[in-house]
């Protein structure tokens, strides 16, 4: 796979960032430089604005739902179960790359530990596996109260749901451990500067001055791998579950039963289709602008986030009144 030299890329930007110190040869650089958004350098305070606010709408609705979650006893179900799964992977996410984004933005400070580099890719890629991963078991959770309500409660016991959770965390962790180790054995003598907001894998793995065939195939291997078996096992989920929909008698039953999904879906398509489109681009997108993908790799890890929470809170009817309820009783 040629490589397009990362001076092209980034074009007249490096001269004004790089120094002498940044073309000599290094195994492992102590620190790198994230550049924020190539090209859109002069906009950098107006663009934080949205920023910041999907992520106070993020980190708002998600202590909601966890919140609400908490302290109503009726909710203490699998569904609900999952849905603060979602909500604390969706934290930790934004929280991953926003502080440093913003401190870019607002103070111009580029520089990130080498080890601080690799600590935030390993939470990124990890925790984007085990979203897909929740995605996936709240999709059998629909699944089993559609086609199995009776079963419900057999299937989908407390233990069932910590372990399924469980093993959410240990796919994500282990299937990205790979990520900084071989990232830290590459060398490092082309420069140091990332043209990015964050420490993305493919970002950081490009400036090595070596053959980098096995973390590119092995990121590769691994995306294609979580994202296709994921994805093929919601379909699989929702083929069922149409199909138990349209079994229905009447048209208002298969509406309701359908509206207890619409949810999922819509979590589904925020995360998924940014998400492909962010590493396909990284890839193969040679065309593609650079800001332009800047960008849309931090919507892929904000907008969900933001959105999730409120798409749960619009179109689930527990979550409305319990929200009602806390604000008659402030209210009053």
């Amino acid at each position: 796979m040629q490589e397009t030299p990362l001076c092209l890329s980034v074009g007249h930007l490096l001269p004004f960032y790089m120094s002498d110190s940044n073309k000599t040869d290094f195994t492992n650089p102590s620190t790198f430089i994230l550049l924020g958004i190539p090209g859109l350098e002069a906009a950098h305070v107006w663009i934080s604005i949205p920023f910041s606010a999907m992520y106070s709408i993020a980190v708002l609705g998600n202590f909601t739902i966890l919140f609400i979650v908490y302290m109503e006893p009726s909710l203490h179900v699998p569904m609900y179960y999952f849905l603060c799964m979602l909500a604390v992977t969706d934290l930790i996410l934004s929280t991953s790359i926003l502080p440093k984004t913003l401190s870019i933005f607002w103070f111009n400070s580029r520089e990130i530990d080498f080890s601080a580099c690799l600590i935030q890719m390993y939470f990124i890629h990890s925790f984007s596996v085990m979203e897909s991963g929740i995605l996936v078991a709240m999709a059998l959770d629909r699944y089993v109260a559609i086609c199995h309500p009776l079963r419900y409660s057999t299937i989908l016991t407390n233990p069932v749901v910590a372990k399924v959770g469980l093993a959410m965390v240990l796919r994500g962790s282990m299937l990205v451990l790979p990520y900084p180790f071989l990232t830290r054995r590459w060398p490092y003598c082309r420069t140091n500067i990332i043209p990015h907001t964050y420490c993305e894998h493919m970002a950081v793995v490009k400036l090595a001055c070596t053959d980098i065939h096995v973390s590119s195939y092995y990121s590769l291997s691994a995306a294609f791998l979580v994202t296709g078996l994921d994805v093929f096992f919601i379909a699989v989920s929702y083929t069922q579950i149409l199909r138990a929909i349209f079994s229905l008698p009447t048209k208002d039953a298969r509406l309701k039963t359908f509206g207890t999904c619409s949810s999922h879906l819509c979590a589904i398509l925020l995360f998924y289709i940014p998400g492909l489109f962010s590493f396909l681009t990284h890839r193969f997108g040679y065309n593609v602008a650079l800001h332009f993908h800047v960008l849309m790799a931090n919507a892929y890890l904000l907008v969900p986030p933001m959105v999730n929470p409120i798409i749960y809170g619009v179109r689930t009817k527990q979550i409305q009144d319990r929200l009602l309820w806390l604000f008659t009783f402030k209210g009053t």
